[in-house]
């Protein structure tokens, strides 16, 4: 069993977090959840967006397993879905969603991305190239 740094484990609930609110947004765009910061549409036709903020939710709650064992491809993974979850946001903004809505998104998944890519995160993953 591999130790797990305090750095990995932080990135862990980051990620638990995002799915907290993956999960959140397909509520929403199902109408089965209120909207607390403002609507939350995705163009016209909210069924196609909980669809893929629910398996963003799903890929997340995997990650964080995969995340929790230390396994070396969670890095890649991790940084793949920051990136689409990020676009998914801005694509909400864009179909009729405020920026108060999924600001919590965008700070999280930035958080998440942001700290993926210090060298000190990428080595206890083993993807330092320097």
């Amino acid at each position: 069993m591999t130790k797990r740094p305090f750095g990995v484990t932080l990135l862990a609930i980051f990620a638990g977090i995002a799915a907290v609110f993956a999960v959140i947004h397909t509520l929403q765009m199902l109408h089965l959840l209120p909207h607390f910061l403002g609507p939350v549409t995705f163009w016209s036709f909210d069924l196609i967006g909980a669809l893929m903020w629910g398996l963003l939710a799903a890929i997340y709650i995997w990650l964080v397993k995969m995340l929790w064992s230390v396994n070396p491809q969670a890095w890649l993974f991790l940084v793949i879905l920051s990136i689409l979850n990020l676009i998914l946001a801005f694509v909400s903004i864009l179909g009729q969603s405020t920026w108060q809505s999924v600001a919590p998104t965008i700070l999280i998944n930035g958080l998440i991305l942001i700290y993926c890519l210090l060298p000190g995160t990428k080595a206890a993953f083993g993807t330092d190239t320097a």
